[in-house]
């Protein structure tokens, strides 16, 4: 059964003024998710606002917003073949829990100045 659905749209240009503030990058994004997405080169900021963006959609999901969340705690990955997936430790696993939701879907895409993304959560 469904139980939240979010979806949020982040402008590329935003996380690449980001980069000039001195610790915002690390506030905001798991570590394991800044070495991935920096190392893509000019696709790094692309990545950086898909996974930025699907935070946000997780929060809209929950229903709850991301108040109380460690966006760090919210870690984007994708398998092997490409498709992403999002781990939660910490404040966002306790957040999860509370919602009831035991399976996280996420859909990421970008083009040239902005990314999207949709999170589902869904209960067994």
């Amino acid at each position: 059964m469904i139980i939240g659905i979010g979806v949020d749209v982040v402008y590329v240009r935003r996380l690449e003024r980001w980069r000039t503030i001195p610790g915002l990058l690390e506030r905001y994004f798991h570590p394991q998710e800044l070495s991935a997405s920096l190392s893509k080169g000019n696709g790094a900021f692309l990545s950086l606002a898909a996974r930025f963006a699907a935070k946000e959609a997780f929060g809209k999901a929950l229903g709850t917003g991301l108040a109380g969340i460690v966006l760090r705690d919210i870690l984007v990955v994708n398998r092997h073949n490409g498709m992403p997936e999002i781990e939660v430790f910490g404040t966002a696993s306790s957040a999860l829990e509370r919602s009831g939701a035991t399976k996280i879907h996420i859909s990421l895409t970008h083009e040239r100045e902005n990314a999207i993304a949709m999170v589902v959560l869904e209960k067994d």
